[in-house]
């Protein structure tokens, strides 16, 4: 039987070779397709919103010729509800990962923060506009990020699959292939409509799964998020980064969530 069409789109600032092992449990139940890195293609540079980065999978999806179940993590996963909204046709599905919906008066405040330029407060890009870039080769690079608590946490080999995917050679040594400038373009332009395109009802079954330790959901909230999926919320056990944390665990989870919604629709 011919495996269903799977589209996933990433994370800000990892391309989608670091998902290596998460996807690697999917492969077996799905045809999986990757969009290697948001908001580098110069026909669909990052705006407020997100617009041409919605118009961007968009794109991708529309040359399948055939409807795929959309799967994002973070940024992937509020790329795939927008394009499902504007283009239910090329969606089975939504599965969002810790990508929780930012709506009520937090997107208010977002909304209120970009017009006045206090945008680095209330996201990452006061950590990304100033993150290192070069490193005199790979395995200093490696080092660098060994050494920190946001990736002490990864599965064995996911922070390799990061240097072998997410590095490019540098006159210096190496550098990050995801540019810091397209990283921090992205969290200043976080959109803050979606409470409003959430309104149900919504035209693709919706899916969700995060980290009971998510910093990011607490920041964000849940309300409107489990507004919109219902019953097909789950969690599990970790951070943002879940599918780096624990790879294995997390797709057999997207893919009984994929399963649920599926047959729902």
């Amino acid at each position: 039987m011919k495996k269903p069409l799977l589209h996933f789109t990433h994370g800000n600032s990892f391309p989608a070779g670091v998902y290596r092992h998460f996807l690697d449990g999917l492969r077996m139940d799905f045809h999986v397709h990757t969009t290697d890195m948001v908001g580098h293609d110069a026909a669909f540079a990052v705006s407020d919103g997100w617009p041409e980065l919605v118009a961007e999978l968009i794109a991708r999806l529309e040359a399948y010729g055939q409807p795929a179940v959309l799967v994002g993590h973070s940024l992937g996963g509020m790329l795939s509800l927008m394009a499902a909204k504007q283009r239910p046709d090329l969606a089975r599905c939504v599965v969002m990962l810790d990508s929780p919906v930012v709506a009520g008066w937090r997107a208010w405040l977002l909304r209120i923060a970009k017009t006045r330029r206090w945008d680095d407060h209330f996201s990452p890009a006061k950590a990304s506009r100033r993150r290192r870039t070069v490193w005199p080769d790979a395995d200093a690079a490696y080092r660098h990020f060994a050494a920190k608590n946001i990736f002490a946490g990864w599965a064995p080999g996911v922070l390799a699959d990061y240097i072998e995917h997410g590095l490019v050679p540098h006159p210096d040594g190496v550098q990050l292939r995801f540019s810091r400038e397209v990283e921090t373009a992205i969290y200043r332009s976080l959109p803050h409509h979606l409470g409003a395109l959430v309104r149900p009802p919504f035209p693709v079954p919706i899916g969700f799964v995060g980290g009971d330790n998510s910093l990011e959901l607490r920041q964000a909230g849940l309300d409107a998020t489990r507004k919109l999926v219902g019953r097909h919320f789950a969690e599990i056990k970790g951070g943002h980064l879940f599918p780096m944390e624990s790879p294995r665990l997390a797709a057999q989870l997207t893919g009984a969530m994929i399963a649920e919604l599926l047959a729902t629709a």
